[in-house]
């Protein structure tokens, strides 16, 4: 009651079918499937792109503390040479 049963949708494909061709059914199928093709890998590799980029944020960040900690151990070992 009040539902689509599969004889109503079966009716309303075959009217689409009469309507727009197989040709242009498959063309449609086949440009909507290369769109969203596109669309996953654009979204992976712009994820991708974020990935490397935090990856190079960290060796960044780490480069810059170990560069830290070692000049201010120098200053100390010249003190007590002095």
């Amino acid at each position: 009651m009040g539902g689509i049963s599969i004889w109503q949708l079966l009716i309303i494909a075959l009217i689409v079918i009469l309507l727009f061709g197989t040709k242009k059914l498959r063309s449609l199928g086949g440009d909507l499937g290369g769109a969203v093709k596109g669309f996953k890998n654009a979204m992976s590799s712009e994820s991708d792109e974020t990935k490397k980029a935090i990856e190079d944020t960290t060796e960044v960040n780490k480069t810059a503390q170990t560069t830290q900690q070692a000049t201010e151990k120098k200053p100390e070992s010249q003190k007590e040479q002095a």
